[in-house]
């Protein structure tokens, strides 16, 4: 069974390939650039969770500090004790937002993972098609 011939001549089919490869292109880059988009909103929001981990360890110290003259104001409590306490109990909360955070940014990736395979995949068509 015979192949359908093809009447185009060669710079036809060569201009042809030219067009249909920077459509690929354009397209491509469309691609990436919804890809990267995703990915750095998924970074943007983890890294706004370590800031406000941040936020709250700067709060810590100051409620540390209101509370310790309330509490020995009130208690009559040794003053090392009242500071440590209120500092250990916000300090912590802190440290626990500030864990996740980094953790959820570590594990971040944003290298744009499909477009890359789509753009290995369209060099391997292209090289086909010259072929």
């Amino acid at each position: 069974m015979d192949s359908p011939r093809d009447d185009r001549s060669l710079g036809q089919l060569f201009g042809d390939l030219s067009r249909q490869m920077g459509t690929l292109v354009q397209q491509e880059i469309a691609l990436a650039r919804t890809e990267m988009t995703s990915r750095v909103t998924s970074v943007g929001r983890d890294a706004a969770m370590l800031g406000a981990g941040a936020a709250l360890g700067h709060a810590a110290l100051l409620i540390g500090l209101v509370t310790i003259a309330l509490i020995l104001a009130e208690l009559g409590l040794q003053p090392w004790l009242a500071f440590l306490v209120v500092t250990v109990v916000v300090g912590a909360l802190a440290a626990v937002l500030i864990q996740r955070g980094r953790e959820q940014l570590q594990h971040a990736d944003v290298a744009p993972r499909e477009t890359i395979q789509t753009l290995r995949d369209d060099a391997e068509w292209a090289k086909e098609q010259v072929k």
